[in-house]
């Protein structure tokens, strides 16, 4: 009978051919509990290499019988360990059995357990009960006794106090009744619940009852002592302790009796300073801050120790001083306008702003801005609420994050004091007599700055023979910066005095003298054209004869030009300024674009001037130009000499304008390139006037050409002190324009015996399609009314085949998009 060894040696020594295949993820798991270098082990075991890294060399087989003795030795262990494992797994789902039971009859012992602990905790519980119930009888009669004990001592309180006010109240001892009343008050709070016992209501109605009593003995003791003060006697020492029970009454109390005071405290000022007292006008009204002065320093000495600090009452003595004189003003001002003059008005202000400023500094820490704050916040809690009511309706439990915010915002805003502006608002409506005034000096300022130019002229850089500089440091006119330095003392001083409407008429006055002044100084003072027209803006864009000026006319043009130029760029600033003064809803009302728009146009004429000017200096040269007869010319020599007048005309005016304009390099850049603009497109007409021309003329003129394009590439530096290069955007406009000449003239030079080829070369350099250029240049060639024809009908010929081509392809590009776009709808479909 086979033994249980032997069924597993049986198991072993089978010859299995299939080898087992584990996945992945379980080779893996079993390389990690049970690492291993030896090939044997590996996923990838290979048969043959492990052989021939047994053995590696012929000489290596004769050790074969040993490497199968370590073979057959570690399968026999293998085995070993294989059957020991597999013996041990037999027992285990017994021992697993065994184990479980004796888990479960754990659990059942503890479930035991913790039923007997559960019972005798409840048992312990009821015992616990029973043993406290005395003590929970005795702990309520305890508490119950001493909140007995507790009432019949406020009550003993209460009565005695209540009886004992009454007495000191009949003795007047008020700083005895302050800190008595105050504890009845505090202790009938705690009776507040008991107010339906008959006895308890009687002593409430008793406080109530001596506390309106009690308000109406202060008030009388209040009136009797300010009559002894007022007919010289001293106060009372007892209004002191007085203002300490008042506190403690109804706070209605208090502010009757501080306005009250106030009131009478002022009644004086109102007498002395009343409407019909001629003391109550404006040239007077210094006397009017210095009688509160007085009466602040008088208050401090015999009031302060009445009042306490916290009532604030010399800020309130103030402050009505203020709102009164606010309205008496005001009505004096209404009635008195014709009275009005520009020196009283600001002496009234001057004097105003300044008591203000002093009031706003002497009350930093103002009671009466923390109370209309607190009012102010009240309200605006009472509106939130009430909104959240209404929309609590609609969206129970949403929050509004913008009330939130709201409410961090009136935490950390800071107001400006109670007292600036409090008096001087009264005065705006009556401003416009300061901005009358100020038109009015502006009037005459500008009469004086038109005298002066008239007597003095402009300021200018001029030149000598060597190129020296010489003359003005700057060429902006010296009467632009007093107008704009008069404009900055207006408007701080306005914006001083309001920062409302009046800024704005303020504004208007701005613009209107600074559209004089441009129109004035600036445009009826342009040199005259020759024409004989003055430099209207108009008349001189439309004048087309040419300008002609000397070298101080120049001058003066450019000195026009850059007080322009800081006239605009003041004008801008000028208005940032006025809308950073204004009220913030008044800012969109601030704008001078029109005088602004108005000085770009003054900029603008003065640079067509000057423009207008060099070409002028050009045109004889140019003329001189045509008249050279260029078939005849022999040899090419030096530049002609048009040329060298040309340079001459810009080695004397470009320096002029250059240095004039020193301080606008810009502005002169853009002269430079409008001249440029200007003057090629004429020398290309005049080239086409030159006709006909010989081969030698041709080269000759090409040479010209490359001459005057030197000479324009040079012009914006011409006899500069430093040298310096030309705007990159104006040499790529002369090297363009001039480059066209050029390719006339080679046009011109080139033989025209193959009609074809000379009609391809014209198309290709210069890729003119306009039939007329084409025939200037054949007249340039002088060519037979027959040859021209000819060329002409080949032109246009050209011209259509090359015109129908680019259109074919145009139609071809257009033909594919439209099949590719069928093709990707095709697809898509």
């Amino acid at each position: 009978m086979a033994t249980a060894e032997d069924s597993d040696d049986d198991i072993f020594d089978a010859d299995d051919s299939t080898a087992l295949v584990y996945s992945k993820e379980v080779e893996k798991a079993i390389s990690e509990v049970f690492p291993s270098s030896d090939p044997l082990d590996g996923l990838d075991f290979n048969a043959v290499e492990y052989i021939n890294t047994l053995f590696p060399t012929e000489q290596s087989v004769a050790n074969i019988d040993d490497v199968m003795k370590r073979m057959r030795l570690k399968i026999r262990r293998l085995d070993d360990d294989i059957r020991g494992v597999v013996r041990g797994q037999t027992n285990v789902g017994h021992d697993g059995r065994q184990s479980l039971d004796e888990a479960q009859k754990a659990i059942q012992e503890l479930f035991l357990r913790i039923h007997d602990i559960k019972e005798k905790a409840e048992m312990s519980e009821t015992r616990v009960k029973e043993i406290t119930r005395d003590i929970k009888q005795l702990d309520h009669a305890k508490r119950n006794l001493t909140s007995s004990i507790t009432t019949l001592n406020h009550l003993h309180f209460l009565v005695g106090g209540v009886h004992d006010l009454s007495n000191l109240i009949r003795r007047r001892q008020y700083s005895e009744v302050a800190n008595l009343m105050q504890g009845v008050v505090n202790v009938l709070e705690h009776f507040d619940k008991y107010r339906n016992i008959p006895q308890i209501r009687d002593l409430a109605n008793d406080v109530a009852r001596m506390r309106d009593e009690l308000g109406t003995q202060i008030m009388g003791d209040f009136k009797e002592a300010m009559e002894a003060y007022i007919k010289g006697g001293k106060l009372a020492p007892h209004l002191g302790d007085a203002c300490s029970v008042v506190q403690v009454l109804d706070p209605k109390l208090r502010k009757d009796l501080q306005k009250w005071f106030v009131s009478l405290h002022l009644s004086d000022y109102k007498r002395q300073f009343n409407e019909r007292e001629e003391v109550a006008w404006l040239d007077k009204i210094d006397r009017r801050y210095a009688w509160l002065k007085r009466t602040l320093i008088n208050f401090e000495e015999d009031f302060a120790r009445v009042f306490p600090e916290e009532w604030g009452m010399q800020e309130r003595v103030a402050h009505e001083f203020c709102e009164w004189t606010r309205g008496e003003l005001t009505k004096l001002m209404s009635a008195r306008s014709g009275e009005m003059e520009v020196k009283l008005l600001l002496f009234a202000i001057q004097k105003t702003t300044g008591f203000e400023k002093l009031m706003a500094t002497r009350f930093a820490s103002s009671i009466i801005q923390q109370e209309q704050e607190e009012a102010e916040e009240e309200q605006r809690k009472l509106s939130q609420a009430s909104t959240k009511d209404q929309a609590a309706a609609t969206t129970e439990g949403q929050s509004n994050p913008a009330d939130q915010d709201g409410d961090r915002v009136s935490q950390t805003v800071k107001l400006p004091s109670v007292f600036l502006g409090l008096v001087s608002r009264s005065f705006e409506p009556h401003l416009n007599v300061y901005i009358e005034s100020q038109a009015r000096n502006l009037s005459e300022l500008m009469d004086r700055l038109a005298e002066d130019y008239r007597t003095s002229g402009c300021p200018v850089v001029t030149l000598d023979e060597n190129g020296t500089v010489s003359g003005a440091s700057s060429t902006v006119l010296p009467s632009c910066s007093d107008l704009f330095l008069f404009y900055k003392k207006c408007l701080v001083q306005c914006s001083q005095l309001s920062t409302g409407e009046a800024l704005i008429h303020l504004a208007d006055v701005f613009k209107k003298y600074l559209r004089e002044y441009g129109n004035r100084l600036l445009l009826s003072n342009m040199p005259k054209t020759s024409s004989g027209t003055t430099g209207g803006l108009s008349s001189l864009l439309k004048d087309t004869e040419g300008v002609k000026l000397s070298m101080d006319e120049v001058a003066q043009i450019c000195c026009f030009l850059s007080t322009a130029e800081y006239c605009l760029d003041t004008t801008q600033s000028l208005e940032d300024k006025l809308r950073e003064k204004i009220e913030g809803d008044l800012k969109s009302k601030i704008s001078l674009g029109d005088e602004q728009d108005l000085f770009h146009n003054i900029i603008a004429t003065c640079i067509q001037l000057l423009v207008q000017c060099v070409e002028t200096a050009f045109e004889p040269p140019l003329m001189a130009m045509v008249k050279v007869h260029w078939q005849n010319v022999e040899a090419v020599g030096d530049q002609s000499a048009y040329i060298t007048a040309i340079q001459g005309h810009v080695k004397q005016i470009i320096p002029v304008i250059r240095e004039n304009l020193a301080s606008s390099r810009k502005y002169f850049n853009n002269f430079c390139l409008k001249l440029a603009n200007s003057v090629i497109p004429r020398f290309i007409n005049t080239i086409y006037k030159c006709k006909p021309i010989g081969t030698v003329g041709a080269e000759q003129l090409l040479l010209d050409t490359h001459s005057f394009k030197t000479t324009l590439l040079n012009l914006p530096m011409v006899n500069a002190a430093v040298a310096r290069k030309a705007p990159p955007s104006y040499t790529k406009i002369v090297t363009k324009g001039m480059s066209k000449a050029e390719l006339i003239l080679k046009v011109v030079m080139s033989p025209h015996d193959i009609t074809e080829e000379f009609v391809k070369s014209y198309i290709k350099l210069l890729d003119d399609p306009d039939v007329s250029n084409f025939q200037k240049v054949l007249e340039m060639k002088g060519l037979k009314r027959g040859e021209v024809h000819a060329l002409l009908d080949v032109f246009k010929q050209q011209r259509i085949t090359s015109d129908g081509a680019a259109a074919g392809g145009g139609q071809e590009e257009s033909g594919s998009r439209i099949r590719k776009l069928e093709r990707l709808i095709k697809k898509n479909f």
